[in-house]
């Protein structure tokens, strides 16, 4: 009993939902592919034998474009559509970007491209007097605020510390599905090198004149020294709210700020038990400053610079856009940066630790920012469990449909199983998957930051895909604006899902 007492924790069973068809097919693919069948009997009878044979090859090789898939798990039509879509993109145009007075945009101003364009940031005050930054997305309707956190560390802290601070972040995840009118959150871990201003600023402030010469000098040295190779680690947490209140009733930025004034200390003091450390809502200053300094980071020292002197930046949300920007097939070019963006296409497989994503999370000598951030959509428990019964009868399907059992559908089977089992006694349903967003600011060093990021996603077990043709839309993804994606997709993500 002492032994399995000291075993360490680990963490495991992520499925992604299916849904049942034959062949690998989903449903919507076995209907067209029932459906064919059929078409392709009316046309034997019709037009003969020959007729029929180039119907079938017809229907071959439409099965054909659905069921050859990559690693990745994209079909040969899921592919395809990525590159009309992306050829589209640049006879319109629509891969630059060119703002300010002498842009193409007929406003005049530097607003933010691409799917946070018709945003719009305002600024309300909670409960405990602090100003809080609203991001309203007309287009989806959703509210996002934003807090920002300084995470402990997990550096000399004991297993058993660490392990009830992620069964916290369980819990406070598992809360937001009964939290009234939450629509997604997200974790945003930004990593970028210090400009040692603030140490500056500190020090210059508290120094004694009196102090001896030794050490003042010291001080003076370490000033000079410490910002050159280290780094600064940022960490905010976003929440999106649906704008569409109890009653059905679409609520303006007011109703939904007042509201939100009394349900933020209790949501930002919830994080103190998840090891995120003291959180609080950002300002809608900071928000901007946050924004601008991802699209251009050459600003970022000078940003810091001015908060380390005790002035404000003055800006507005029209103001943080790039002057700039081009999307590029595998790579986002933007003001003073050059950044490529991946998305998780499978979570890690087996049972892992809680260390599994440190090296992900940690600076790299290789890339001059570094981005990532977990998306979460929790599902309604009213939802989760019909969820839940769905995929587990899609994986007994799956298992019962061969004739010789396969040991990834019955595994499958077994996780599908576990997890209608938790849901059952109580557990939080969630839908998850991250963005990792590398920025550099000479693009000779493009291809190094790419290769790194290569070598962290396999210490984290994760499989990672460039956003190819999506290079503008997951930079911004991975920004703490709450975007919540399905929601911009002119195919509706269920509708996919059945391919």
């Amino acid at each position: 009993m002492a032994a399995e007492a000291n075993k360490p924790r680990t963490y495991g069973n992520w499925r992604r939902p299916t849904s049942p068809g034959l062949m690998g097919l989903g449903t919507a693919g076995t209907v067209a592919l029932m459906l064919g069948l059929i078409l392709l009997v009316f046309v034997v009878m019709a037009a003969g034998l020959l007729g029929g044979l180039i119907a079938g090859l017809v229907l071959g090789m439409v099965l054909l474009v659905l069921l050859v898939k990559d690693r990745h798990d994209r079909s040969l039509l899921s592919r395809a559509a990525t590159r009309a879509g992306w050829a589209n993109a640049r006879s319109a145009g629509a891969h630059l970007y060119r703002s300010g007075p002498l842009g193409r945009t007929p406003w005049g101003t530097f607003q933010l491209p691409g799917l946070a364009a018709p945003s719009r940031l305002s600024e309300h005050e909670d409960s405990y007097g602090r100003p809080f930054a609203l991001i309203h997305v007309p287009f989806t309707g959703h509210y996002t605020v934003v807090l920002a956190s300084d995470p402990d560390g997990s550096a000399l802290v004991d297993q058993d510390q660490i392990d009830q601070w992620v069964a916290g972040w369980g819990q406070w995840l598992a809360n937001l599905g009964e939290e009234p009118g939450v629509e997604a959150a997200q974790v945003t871990v930004e990593t970028a090198p210090d400009t040692g201003h603030r140490l500056r600023r500190e020090v210059s402030t508290n120094l004694d004149p009196d102090a001896p010469a030794l050490a003042r000098d010291m001080l003076t040295e370490t000033m000079a020294a410490y910002p050159r190779g280290s780094s600064q680690v940022r960490a905010y947490i976003t929440i999106t709210f649906r704008a569409v209140g109890a009653t059905g009733k679409r609520r303006s930025a007011e109703e939904v700020g007042r509201d939100l004034a009394a349900r933020l200390p209790a949501l930002s003091g919830s994080l103190a038990a998840t090891g995120a450390g003291a959180a609080r809502p950002l300002s809608a200053a900071e928000l901007c400053e946050v924004v601008r300094t991802a699209y251009d980071p050459a600003a970022g020292p000078l940003i810091d610079q001015v908060r380390a002197d005790g002035e404000a930046t003055q800006m507005a949300w029209n103001e943080v856009g790039p002057t700039a920007a081009e999307a590029r097939w595998e790579s986002y070019r933007h003001d003073s940066g050059t950044s490529v963006s991946w998305t998780m296409t499978q979570a890690p497989r087996g049972n892992v630790h809680s260390s599994v994503l440190e090296r992900l999370l940690k600076p790299h000598r290789d890339i001059d920012r570094k981005r990532i951030t977990l998306l979460y959509r929790p599902l309604d428990p009213a939802r989760a469990a019909a969820v839940v019964e769905a995929d587990l009868r899609a994986a007994q399907f799956r298992a019962t449909s061969n004739r010789k059992a396969v040991a990834r559908d019955v595994v499958a089977t077994r996780q599908a199983q576990a997890t209608a089992n938790e849901e059952a006694t109580g557990a939080a349903l969630l839908n998850f998957g991250m963005v990792v967003t590398a920025t550099v600011t000479d693009p000779a060093r493009l291809d190094d930051a790419k290769a790194a990021v290569d070598n962290l996603a396999a210490t984290a077990r994760l499989r990672l895909r460039p956003a190819y043709g999506s290079q503008d839309a997951a930079f911004a993804a991975g920004l703490p604006l709450g975007l919540v994606l399905p929601r911009h997709l002119r195919v509706p993500a269920e509708l996919r899902d059945q391919f």
